[in-house]
């Protein structure tokens, strides 16, 4: 495993362990929010995504509790660092290079100036029974997003 790989494998285990974004967060009255259960049955993971949207239509509070594998836990810990503060547009664009990475089978070098922390799971992508854990989450929070309308 090359340092790059341990890097990746190290940012998973930390969002894993400290977990931004959990619990649930109350939503402000009077706010657009929107919220979203998605449930992997292969492996059991699930998860239910809150956003709440500011005036402005920007990303002002995700929040999310779940309950599942160390991929699921922590890509939904690296998804609220990266879209909280986000409008609609840039949630998308980020959601679809995020989408594109896990199917790439580990093909596409991740571009870690728009991912961030997510480019970690470039790795995971290698493993497409793993793909859906990774994603649990942005399916979530795109769902919630759509449903805040």
């Amino acid at each position: 495993m090359n340092d790059l790989d341990q890097l990746y494998q190290q940012v998973i285990l930390d969002h894993s362990k400290a977990r931004t974004g959990s619990p649930l967060q109350a939503v402000t009255a009077g706010h657009r929010n929107g919220e979203s259960h998605q449930h992997n049955p292969i492996c059991g993971d699930q998860i239910t995504v809150r956003v709440e949207l500011a005036d402005s239509g920007t990303l002002e509070t995700v929040s999310w509790e779940g309950d599942g594998c160390s991929i699921s836990m922590a890509s939904a810990s690296v998804l609220t660092e990266l879209v909280t503060g986000l409008n609609r547009d840039e949630f998308f664009e980020k959601l679809e290079v995020f989408r594109e990475m896990m199917r790439s089978r580990g093909a596409m070098e991740p571009d870690e100036e728009v991912l961030e922390d997510a480019a970690a799971f470039v790795g995971v992508s290698k493993f497409p029974a793993r793909v859906k854990c990774a994603m649990l989450s942005w399916v979530a929070a795109e769902a919630a997003l759509l449903a805040a309308q």
